[in-house]
């Protein structure tokens, strides 16, 4: 995410139980509007910053981490809350 493309305050589609493909299509354009399809899509961990780093370092380590924030936010908000409390202690999708 560059600082051109900012993250979108449009609300994203919720999934309530019902017709999971039509919201996962719309959950998919939702993310890649704002920048987000990658993080969601891909676990990864963020190095941490090394000594005598630049500034384009520190800024793209808080960048991904902003990232990362930001999806798992906009996946939480994108559920019902009867969908989010069963979805809430899960770690990882093995665990479904």
């Amino acid at each position: 995410m560059n600082s051109e493309t900012p993250y979108t305050s449009l609300a994203p589609p919720v999934f309530n139980g019902v017709n999971y493909q039509l919201w996962a299509t719309r959950m998919e354009a939702h993310l890649k509007a704002n920048d987000l399809w990658e993080v969601a899509e891909e676990d990864y961990k963020v190095p941490p910053l090394r000594d005598n780093c630049t500034m384009a370092q520190v800024r793209n380590y808080k960048e991904w981490k902003t990232k990362k924030s930001k999806a798992k936010e906009t996946l939480f908000t994108a559920v019902s809350e009867e969908i989010f409390t069963r979805i809430m202690t899960i770690k990882s999708a093995f665990e479904i």
